[in-house]
C-alpha cells in the first residue's frame, strides 16, 4: 500500500511538472510573438556612435519620441556598411549615413528618402609620429577610410587638391570608427578620416589635421529612409511625428549647448570625460530638411568620373 502511494504521488508529481513546463513554453512563445509584434511596429533607425545621432540621442532620453505609434527603437552599429546591410535587409527603416553611401543605396535598388543633413563633418588625422604635415606628404601613405562613402569623395578632393596621383594614396578600407582609432594610436597606419567626437579624441592624443571637410563647403551627413515603407500610411504618420521630435531635439542642444548632454555622450559615443569637455563650443544642429541640390550633384559628379574611368 505503502509503495502504491509513492509510485502515485510520483506520477502526479511528474504529470504537474509536465503540465508547468507547457505552460511555460506557451508563455514563452506568446512573449516572443508579442516582442516581435512591439518591433514590427516601432520605427527603428540604425545609429553610430558619432555626434552626428546626438540630436536623435537627446529625443529618446527627453522622451520626445513617445508619441510616436509603436515607438522608436535606435539600434547602434560600429560601422556604416552594418547600417547599410540593416537597412537593405529590412531590419531597420532608416539610419543616420551620408549622402554618398545614401545615393549609391538608391542607385542599387533601395529607393531612398532623405528626411534630414546633419551636418556631420570629417578631418583627415595625421599619425603624429608619422611627420606628416601637409597633404602633399600622403603620397605612397595609408588612410584609413570606407569606401563608397564620404571618407572617399574627400579622399579625392584631398589627392585633387595637390595634384597627387590618387593611385598613390593607398585608400585602406576601415569600417569600423574603433578600429580606425586604434590603428591610429598603435601606429599602424599614416592617417585616417574621423568625424566627431573621435575626432576630438586624436587630436587630444596630438595627431595633427591636415584637412577638414568643412573647407569644401560640402553638406555630405544624412538620416535617410527607404521610401518604400515611408509610403505606408502608418510609417508616414510616425516619419511626421519623429521630424518633429527630432526639431525640438535640436533646439533644446541648441540652447543647452552639446555638453549639457555630457554624460549622454559619453554612454553613447564610447568616449571619456576630456573628449566631450574638448568638444568645438560652436557645434549647432539644424531642423530637419533635405539635402542641397549642389551636394547631390557633387556626388553625383563624382560617381560618373569614376565610371568613366572603367
Amino acid at each position: 500500500m505503502k509503495k502504491t502511494m509513492i509510485a502515485l504521488l510520483a506520477t502526479l508529481l511528474l504529470v504537474a511538472c509536465g503540465q508547468s513546463y507547457e505552460e511555460t513554453k506557451r508563455i514563452t512563445r506568446q512573449q516572443r510573438r508579442e516582442a516581435a509584434r512591439k518591433d514590427s511596429a516601432a520605427l527603428k533607425i540604425a545609429v553610430l556612435p558619432t555626434l552626428d545621432c546626438l540630436p536623435l540621442f537627446v529625443a529618446q532620453q527627453e522622451q520626445l519620441l513617445d508619441t510616436l505609434n509603436g515607438g522608436v527603437r535606435l539600434k547602434m552599429y560600429q560601422a556604416q556598411m552594418d547600417c547599410d546591410t540593416a537597412l537593405e535587409r529590412h531590419r531597420v527603416e532608416g539610419m543616420v549615413t551620408d549622402l554618398v553611401r545614401a545615393m549609391r543605396l538608391n542607385d542599387k535598388g533601395t529607393k531612398i528618402r532623405y528626411v534630414a543633413v546633419t551636418g556631420a563633418y570629417w578631418q583627415l588625422i595625421a599619425n603624429r609620429l608619422s611627420r606628416i604635415r601637409q597633404i602633399k606628404q600622403l603620397n605612397d601613405k595609408m588612410i584609413g577610410m570606407t569606401r563608397f562613402s564620404a571618407t572617399d569623395l574627400l579622399s579625392k578632393r584631398v589627392a585633387d587638391s595637390v595634384k597627387l596621383n590618387e593611385e598613390h594614396l593607398f585608400k585602406i578600407q576601415l569600417n569600423s570608427l574603433n578600429v580606425r582609432m586604434q590603428m591610429l594610436q598603435n601606429n599602424e597606419i599614416d592617417a585616417v578620416w574621423l568625424t566627431e567626437p573621435q575626432a576630438t579624441m586624436a587630436r587630444l592624443y596630438k595627431h595633427p589635421v591636415i584637412f577638414d571637410s568643412r573647407s569644401t563647403g560640402l553638406q555630405l551627413g544624412v538620416i535617410a529612409f527607404r521610401e518604400q515603407e515611408m509610403r505606408r500610411q502608418a510609417r508616414g504618420h510616425q516619419l511626421q511625428l519623429l521630424v518633429e521630435a527630432y526639431n525640438k531635439a535640436c533646439d533644446l542642444i541648441n540652447e543647452k549647448g552639446v555638453k549639457h548632454y555630457k554624460k549622454l555622450i559619453m554612454e553613447r559615443c564610447q568616449v571619456r570625460a576630456n573628449v566631450v569637455d574638448s568638444l568645438p563650443s560652436d557645434l549647432r544642429f539644424e531642423h530637419a530638411r533635405g539635402p542641397r541640390q549642389q551636394d547631390m550633384e557633387e556626388v553625383r559628379g563624382k560617381k560618373d568620373e569614376v565610371r568613366g574611368k572603367k
